[in-house]
């Protein structure tokens, strides 16, 4: 029995040591392993840093690229584009030579009756005809309406010799500023542009104000006479202002009203050669050409919904309030084209201001008067042919109408506008 068990015990230690071997073996082989797992892991994390750092490069180069390039680009040509509107999309027509048009209508003239065929031959001939008279009506127009200016820039920039001279026709053979130099120093250039602008830009803003509650008045409120009322507004675009003329100039010549001056002052007031004569017509609603402006604002106010209105009573807005701070905005461009009207009719009257100005230097009269300062002023009062006068007469009326030219251009998208909106179309 001893002898048996000395050899089982010696078979399981030599076991006991070779799974020990085994085991030294297998954490041997794992710590050989474990540092090259390690690094592998190490390159795997910092490729995986590396690429969300590149990640996060290109979203900041992106968002860079888009909040300060692409947006503003965006939106640049957004703006531009809303002054030049695209056109609707045509369709593409298929396109024939006239052999072929003309077989097509005779192929569809066989299937037509003689009445028919007559028909479609005289719409076919008005068809051809309406362009060609279209044109010629268009080149005639441009031809009446710009030839004056034409004429005034050739004209205005040549010497007196060339006005002689047949072979010079539309350019100056000798071509001069002097004209305009002199036509300035006669008319006192910068001083009687001072007068005007006061007296235009004031009487056309008041004006323009005073039209626009009238017309408001009377395209919103109810009230006794208001019938009697519009048709006298009517009047005052039907009667001419020669009617009135004897009688206004004697109102301002005398002027006293209820007496009160008489008795204050002893004699009535004289506002002759005062500028109070074109500002109280215009504060009242009667200035040059008001009826047709009061006529234009009613026609635009009409126009807007009742809803606005509504809303701003509601909201505890006035009449008064209701007309400046939401009536008013939506009309704006009727308001310029009216500002604009008004500049021109005052800067260009000189029948209304004759009558009331007599030492008042103006644009209007010193233009009417020009032949005879320039003879006095340029010739020293010598007998000069009227030929020879045209170049400093056309180049101060070049100088008094530029100022309205340069303000027209300007404003001319604004000033079609107003049109297209106020009362002229029917609105």
């Amino acid at each position: 029995m001893a002898k048996t068990k000395v050899p089982q015990i010696e078979e399981q230690t030599g076991e006991t040591q070779q799974a020990e071997e085994q085991q030294a073996e297998g954490i041997a082989q794992a710590e050989e392993q474990q540092p090259a797992e390690t690094a592998q892991a190490d390159e795997s994390t910092q490729a995986v840093t590396e690429a969300v750092d590149e990640t996060d490069g290109k979203e900041k180069s992106a968002s860079f690229f888009k909040t300060r390039i692409k947006e503003p680009l965006r939106d640049f040509f957004h703006t531009v584009r809303m002054f030049f509107p695209e056109s609707e999309p045509k369709y593409k027509e298929a396109k024939y030579t006239r052999a072929e048009l003309r077989e097509r209508f005779k192929k569809r003239l066989e299937h037509m009756t003689p009445k028919e065929q007559r028909k479609l031959k005289i719409q076919r001939a008005l068809s051809w005809a309406w362009p060609v008279c279209r044109a010629v009506i268009i080149a005639g127009l441009c031809f009446i309406i710009l030839y004056p200016l034409i004429f005034m820039l050739s004209t205005a920039f040549r010497t007196r010799a060339d006005m002689t001279d047949p072979t010079v026709l539309w350019i100056p053979r000798h071509f001069t500023l002097q004209n305009v130099f002199d036509a300035a120093r006669t008319m006192e250039y910068w001083p009687t542009f001072r007068n005007t602008v006061i007296i235009n830009i004031g009487c056309s803003i008041i004006q323009v104000f005073a039209c626009a509650m009238t017309g408001y008045g009377f395209a919103r409120f109810n009230f006794k006479g208001k019938a009697i009322l519009f048709f006298i507004v009517v009047l005052q675009i039907l009667v001419p202002a020669q009617v009135i003329k004897i009688p206004q100039f004697k109102f301002f010549r005398y002027f006293d009203p209820f007496g009160l001056a008489t008795l204050i002052g002893g004699e009535p007031i004289n506002f002759i050669n005062s500028p109070v004569t074109m500002y109280l017509p215009a504060v009242l609603g009667n200035g040059i050409r008001a009826g047709l402006f009061i006529f234009l604002f009613r026609q635009s106010f009409r126009g807007l919904p009742k809803e606005l209105e509504d809303a701003a009573y509601l909201d505890g807005c006035s009449p008064f309030k209701t007309f400046l701070t939401v009536m008013a905005p939506n009309t704006s461009s009727t308001f310029l084209t009216v500002f604009l009207f008004s500049i021109v009719w005052y800067w260009n009257d000189y029948y209304v201001t004759s009558t009331f100005f007599t030492n008042f230097g103006i644009m209007a009269l010193k233009l009417k008067n020009l032949d005879a300062a320039i003879t006095k002023v340029v010739f020293g009062n010598t007998t000069v042919p009227p030929r020879d006068l045209v170049v400093w007469l056309e180049a101060g009326s070049l100088i008094g109408i530029l100022p309205i030219l340069v303000l027209y251009i300007g404003l001319q998208r604004y000033f079609t506008e107003g049109i297209s909106r106020s009362g002229l179309t029917g609105m």
